[in-house]
């Protein structure tokens, strides 16, 4: 089980910062009041670059997206602000209605929010609440409408305020966990266009026009990861629950549903390039030659995808049948092989 938890820290990147004095715990709250008088974010739009999220902080969020299947989950994270960087250090749910396509926030929602910070002072935990994560299952990280116009409205009254998505899904097929990080920018901002991102990831054809039309509104921030000694116990206590439910489940069996809809949602893009290409043939208002390889590079791409998603929970299967086949079986005793003696 230590080094399935240590495995997966090093797939996510988590890094040990200094085990005596665990900086990035500490709160100085003269510090973040100075920072929220100067309000540098409120003249640069770019401003806010990074993000660095407790190893506990990211363990609780998945687990959280995990415990939802289908649905959208929502909860709140607290830290502190760094330059221009957001501190993550703690995670928690929220008492909010979800469906396969969004989360419904209450007035039930706010009252718990601030009755949680309110205990948490009491307490001594300090940190504000400065930001909010929630799941997209199957579809990738990134912002819809609702979530820009949720993500706008925090930036508004609450600002610095973080948006943060987990795929759980695309978590569990991958091994790593799928995350993103977003702030918007404001209404009459209109960004740079940008020579593209290297970073490629498959979105369902159903939610493709959702995804382009808001995608000018936002921008991504840097992720990284790290813990610290006051991490070990409850990462300890928070693994054993992850660890078991991981280590008993199969991503294949898991995640059946969300395979045959990667696989359906593939031949539909399959089938819409054939037949715009048909189109072009015949002289119509089909795809020119350079769209046609950029449609055709990306089915490549979530094909290589699925597959890759695939052979890996093969090979999961595999190793646990080796591991733990025969377990608690009374081991089988050898027998020497007898010895004929030649006879005289």
């Amino acid at each position: 089980m230590e080094s399935s938890q240590k495995a997966w820290e090093l797939e996510n990147a988590i890094k040990l910062v200094d085990p005596h004095r665990d900086a990035l715990y500490g709160y100085d709250n003269d510090e973040q009041k100075a920072i929220l008088s100067q309000r540098p974010w409120k003249t640069d739009p770019h401003y806010f670059k990074n993000v660095r999220i407790s190893a506990v902080a990211l363990l609780k969020m998945v687990m959280h997206a995990r415990s939802g299947g289908s649905l959208e989950i929502m909860g709140l994270m607290q830290g502190k602000i760094a330059g221009d960087t957001f501190i993550v250090t703690d995670a928690f749910r929220l008492p909010v209605e979800g469906t396969e396509t969004r989360v419904n926030a209450s007035a039930e929602a706010d009252e718990y929010v601030v009755q949680y910070l309110s205990a948490c002072r009491e307490n001594g935990r300090m940190e504000n609440a400065v930001g909010w994560y929630h799941s997209h299952p199957g579809y990738g990280c990134w912002l819809s409408g609702i979530d820009v116009a949720t993500q706008m409205l925090q930036q508004s009254h609450v600002d610095p305020f973080l948006a943060v998505v987990i795929d759980p899904d695309r978590t569990i097929s991958a091994g790593k966990v799928e995350i993103g990080a977003f702030r918007t920018f404001p209404k009459d901002y209109k960004p740079a266009a940008s020579g593209g991102s290297d970073d490629y990831q498959t979105i369902p054809l159903n939610k493709i026009e959702d995804f382009g039309a808001h995608a000018s509104q936002y921008y991504s921030l840097e992720i990284s990861h790290y813990k610290s000694s006051l991490d070990s116990y409850l990462l300890e206590l928070l693994w054993n629950k992850y660890w078991v439910s991981t280590i008993s489940q199969s991503p294949l069996f898991t995640n059946r549903e969300y395979s045959s809809k990667q696989m359906l949602d593939l031949s539909q893009k399959i089938e819409k390039a054939q037949k715009a290409i048909e189109a072009h043939a015949r002289g119509g208002p089909g795809l020119r030659a350079a769209a046609k390889d950029s449609a055709l590079d990306k089915i490549v791409r979530d094909s290589n995808k699925i597959a890759g998603e695939e052979m890996t929970g093969l090979l999961a299967g595999d190793v646990k049948a080796k591991l733990f086949n025969g377990v608690g079986a009374p081991p089988v005793q050898a027998h020497a092989p007898r010895l004929e003696q030649a006879q005289l």
